[in-house]
């Protein structure tokens, strides 16, 4: 785990333009946050190289790309050792369809958010990540009828720490 890094107004500046839209240009950005461009690139170099920015990345819209089907996912497993935990990582790590896992608690072990085509498409993921499974204990799925908000963008204010 890397240090954490101390965030002035700048840096917090920089961040919260790159969430709106990391595809400007630097000399965009460095407008944007009142900075030299040569400044406001030294700045997006270290945020990088400190692991403050994990990535940048094109976000897509699913109903563009035939994948409407969202789903939440609640996971019980029969034994939750750390071994055991650290398998199902790594199975739900391999599937695309997979948007995001966490481990939770209390309640169920994991929470994951899939995203697939339809129906069948999720029962064939489901046989696949979780009937299948000897350590699956217990599946409680939640299916979204309508997505009121989706935001991607950490909240970065005067006191908040580099996560």
């Amino acid at each position: 785990m890397k240090p954490s890094l101390d965030l002035d107004d700048l840096d917090r500046r920089i961040l919260q333009a790159l969430q709106a839209d990391a595809s400007q240009t630097n000399q965009e950005l460095a407008a944007q946050v009142h900075a030299s461009p040569p400044t406001c690139l030294r700045r997006v170099k270290r945020l990088v190289e400190a692991g403050v920015i994990a990535r940048q990345v094109a976000l897509l819209d699913p109903a563009q790309l035939a994948s409407t089907l969202t789903a939440v996912v609640e996971i019980t497993l029969d034994r939750q050792g750390e071994e055991e935990q650290q398998a199902f990582e790594a199975l739900v790590a391999g599937e695309a369809a997979v948007q995001q896992c966490y481990r939770v608690s209390p309640g169920p072990d994991f929470v994951l958010v899939v995203l697939v085509r339809d129906m069948p498409a999720y029962h064939a993921l489901a046989h696949r990540l979780f009937a299948s499974q000897r350590n699956v204990r217990n599946v409680r799925s939640y299916f979204s009828i309508h997505r009121s908000k989706f935001e991607t963008a950490i909240p970065i204010g005067a006191t908040a720490e580099a996560p």
